[in-house]
């Protein structure tokens, strides 16, 4: 019988860190992630490597900065040179299987009227599912697996606009939503996995609580019984005056598209009705994670399954007056939740303050199977914080993320920005600002600041930490250079 852990990996997409119960949130409830994260770790200061999916999808799975796999922007192919932790697992002798999206390489359907190209991805069964939209809609993939599920079930029409929120709508039932699809097909292939002697690897890459904010009506219902309590964004007025000119243009609509979740337009009741409904798509994902760990209680495997939990970025919700995403680093965009659990081998019922980064998960994961970690790996293992063997409070001196003309939006002038944080200050470098907009780069104290609103880049009391800020900044720009190729002789 093999001994190796089973790896079941579950990655949500656009879902904030203080958006759940265990993190501090006090209208959602999470009581399946709380009950992973008493069997395991509950990480308080994991960032990712961009505010925006595909490079920080290619960065978490092949534990290389967004700058090294060249997936920088959405709408790039990743090079099929790139090894992802799929393919390091498969070539061990696991099966391995997706359900829900990849998103690593172009995927619009402008270019792709099937499903995104692949590499040699390792994955033997592949579920694809990037977006869930309904066999009407004109944004469809004829591969989106979701979409032929539910026309077999009858369900041919988009969900539609609520009548009392003209930025909510009225979801599928949860029965049919691609949560629950994509939780069916991982439980299908653990059934089917459970028949070979060989361990299983599987991703679920959840599209909630991704826009469209659409939840299951029936979800939306026990938020809206408490929409007072909601609270509103955080966003001063007039704190835009001293951030960069693209938060100056998301402001009158995310992507730099006026009309798209336009701030100035919406109501209170609009914003507590777009949270209302992210906490909606919350319940769902964390009733899928209840599913899964029934599953594999009910079966003996919670004990030879390695668990963990995360999303790709976060979003910003309304905080700053924006919504969505986009070149910012805020702590409502790059600090993201992640739970890691192995029964009866890691500590349980712990939390992290460590400072990590997602480009240590693939290293930490090859370190916890026992196996060598590849030199092109730039990631950090974490491992000993899991298993006792380290300070629990320390890993890195500071977390870096950057963007680089990500998403297509803001075309004059493009948005290269990067981002160091050594867990209280925080600074942001704009690098491309041809119009000599005044501000130029961001920095915060997030003791004085939580809420990051008071730009200190240019005052002279921050100079010092400022200097050092741009240190780690250009040491760590330094450290995204690629490993490979390998040195093969002395000169």
């Amino acid at each position: 019988m093999n001994q190796q852990p089973n790896v079941l990996w579950l990655c949500a997409d656009q879902l904030r860190f203080d958006t759940l119960s265990i993190n501090g949130d006090p209208i959602v409830s999470t009581p399946n992630l709380k009950r992973l994260a008493a069997m395991g770790a509950n990480f308080k200061n994991m960032y990712s490597q961009s505010p925006v999916c595909a490079p920080s999808r290619a960065s978490f799975l092949t534990g290389r900065y967004p700058r090294t796999t060249l997936v920088r922007q959405n709408g790039q192919d990743i090079p099929e040179s790139e090894r992802l932790v799929s393919k390091m697992f498969q070539e061990k002798g696991y099966a391995c299987g997706l359900s829900g999206k990849l998103h690593l390489s172009a995927c619009h359907f402008s270019v792709c009227n099937t499903m995104e190209r692949r590499i040699d991805d390792g994955y033997d069964i592949f579920s694809w599912s990037h977006h869930p939209a309904a066999s009407d809609n004109k944004h469809n993939w004829v591969g989106n697996e979701y979409t032929w599920f539910l026309s077999k079930n009858g369900i041919n029409e988009s969900p539609k606009r609520r009548e009392d929120c003209p930025y909510v709508e009225n979801g599928y039932p949860a029965e049919y939503n691609q949560t629950t699809w994509c939780t069916d097909k991982a439980i299908e292939f653990m059934d089917a996995a459970r028949s070979l002697d060989k361990p299983f690897f599987y991703t679920i890459n959840y599209y909630d609580p991704h826009h469209p904010f659409d939840p299951p009506v029936a979800l939306m219902e026990k938020y809206m019984q408490r929409l007072d309590d909601i609270p509103l964004p955080s966003y001063i007025e007039g704190e835009l005056d001293t951030k960069s000119m693209f938060a100056r243009k998301d402001h009158k609509g995310a992507y730099d598209t006026p009309g798209n979740y336009p701030f100035p337009a919406m109501s209170d009741k609009d914003h507590k009705m777009l949270r209302a409904s992210y906490y909606a798509m919350i319940d769902l994902l964390d009733q899928s994670v209840g599913r899964l760990l029934d599953y594999l209680e009910a079966h003996q495997q919670l004990e030879n399954t390695i668990v963990l939990f995360h999303s790709d970025h976060g979003e910003l919700l309304g905080d700053h007056g924006m919504y969505l995403k986009g070149p910012y680093f805020y702590e409502s965009s790059v600090h993201v939740p992640y739970i890691m659990a192995w029964k009866g081998k890691i500590a349980e019922n712990i939390t992290l303050n460590a400072l990590t980064e997602q480009v240590d998960i693939v290293p930490t994961l090859l370190e916890l199977c026992g196996w060598d970690v590849e030199q092109q790996i730039q990631g950090r293992s974490f491992a000993s914080l899991l298993t006792g063997g380290q300070n629990i409070d320390k890993h890195r001196d500071y977390v870096y993320s950057e963007y680089y003309n990500s998403n297509i939006n803001h075309r004059d002038p493009l948005a290269f920005l990067t981002m160091i944080f050594d867990g209280r200050y925080k600074m942001v470098r704009i690098h491309n600002n041809k119009h000599n907009d005044p501000i130029d780069g961001e920095l915060y104290d997030l003791v004085e600041d939580p809420a990051e609103s008071v730009n200190r880049y240019n005052d002279k009391a921050y100079a010092e930490i400022k200097l050092r800020l741009f240190e780690h900044m250009t040491d760590s720009m330094a450290a995204t250079c690629d490993p490979l190729p390998l040195r093969r002789s002395p000169w």
